[in-house]
């Protein structure tokens, strides 16, 4: 089996450390674990041995993810993963095989896109719609269900462009899928990370063939931990932990022991209080700074720490970000890799001036062409 190369992935991995600006990360700058553990709780880890764990995930963090989802779900609910990347695969490598139809909605990170396509999965790409404020069209959605449609799948909040699903849309989503009873997969990563403080609506639980991925390394801001989950059916969870055995059998013991600590409720609302704080202050700086770029339209997103600016500028995106990256030293992603030419997407969640400085260096560049 050939896999595609990861563009996104590639670029980021051989660039993010070598750029004075790296605007390309998409979560909020790194907590601590200082920050996130009582000073008992940081002499205690120093003293923990270090055991392979609970191979689909602690009993204590399994019940506080599924807590989040509601009184319908239980630790039977939920596989623990390394990031929302493995659950994403183990997604993808469950339940699709080769001539299987996946819908798939663009731009998206991309990860699902390249892994589908070497699976010899059928990929049909269906973009939201900017003039629709990044939503589907149902009817489009509907035209696209065949009788070899396998899995509809979803990012929501949706990377790169920031936008919140909105009620009418999930419905019909959940309804569409209901009738050709395929899989529906949402990505929600980022959920946690709206700018108005209200978490969106979770697709979990939303039919018997739905699963939801998430993590810590986003809204969150502990991408380190390499923490993430899925949350689906018990038939469903049982199926990827037995597929989990050959990825990474199980999760750091660490991570596993902090993250069951810090997702109470109390504590996890702390640390999305202070990702809303501090998205909304970026945010409305980023705004400021692109009234005077003409190069770019920024449209504010409803959630995360990225935008996905339209370039005004009759150059491909891919040409774009190699000319800023090596002549400037900022480092954004191409809408190309996201699946969508055109565009640009630009992260805002590192420290202000990190980010107002490499914003300087951006108008600069648009200034020189």
């Amino acid at each position: 089996m050939k896999f595609e190369i990861f563009e996104l992935e590639r670029n980021q991995s051989l660039y993010e450390n070598e750029v004075d600006y790296n605007l390309s990360e998409s979560g909020v700058h790194p907590l601590a674990l200082s920050e996130i553990l009582t000073k008992d709780e940081q002499r205690e880890i120093l003293n923990l041995e270090q055991f392979y764990g609970y191979t689909n995930g602690s009993p204590n963090l399994r019940l506080r993810i599924a807590e989040m989802y509601g009184d319908s779900f239980s630790i039977e609910n939920v596989l623990i993963t390394s990031g929302s990347a493995e659950a994403n695969f183990l997604s993808v490598m469950t339940q699709l095989e080769a001539g299987d139809e996946l819908i798939y909605m663009v731009p998206n990170y991309p990860q699902i896109f390249s892994l589908a396509r070497s699976f010899g999965i059928i990929l049909k790409e269906l973009p939201i719609r900017e003039e629709l404020d990044w939503q589907w069209d149902l009817d489009e959605v509907k035209a696209m269900v065949t009788s070899k449609t396998k899995m509809i799948a979803v990012c929501n909040p949706n990377n790169p462009t920031g936008a919140v699903m909105s009620d009418e849309v999930m419905n019909g989503v959940i309804a569409i899928s209901e009738e050709a009873n395929c899989w529906l997969l949402s990505d929600e990563v980022y959920r946690g990370a709206e700018l108005n403080g209200i978490e969106c609506r979770s697709f979990a639980g939303a039919t018997d063939k739905t699963v939801v991925n998430a993590g810590l390394s986003k809204a969150y801001s502990l991408p380190g931990l390499r923490m993430g989950w899925s949350v689906g059916s018990k038939e469903y969870i049982n199926r990827a932990w037995s597929f989990h055995d050959y990825t990474v059998i199980n999760v750091a013991y660490l991570s596993d022991w902090v993250a069951s600590r810090i997702m109470t409720y109390d504590r996890r609302m702390k640390i999305l209080n202070r990702t809303k704080t501090h998205l909304n202050h970026n945010l409305d700086m980023l705004i400021r700074w692109a009234e005077n770029v003409p190069g770019l339209t920024v449209t504010r997103p409803q959630a995360a720490a990225i935008t996905f600016a339209r370039l005004n500028i009759d150059m491909p995106s891919e040409n774009f970000v190699y000319k800023l990256r090596d002549n400037f030293s900022v480092l954004i992603t191409a809408g190309k890799w996201h699946c969508l030419e055109g565009y640009v997407r630009i992260g805002y969640g590192t420290p202000a001036d990190y980010v107002q400085n490499g914003l300087d260096r951006i108008a600069d560049f648009i200034d020189s062409l």
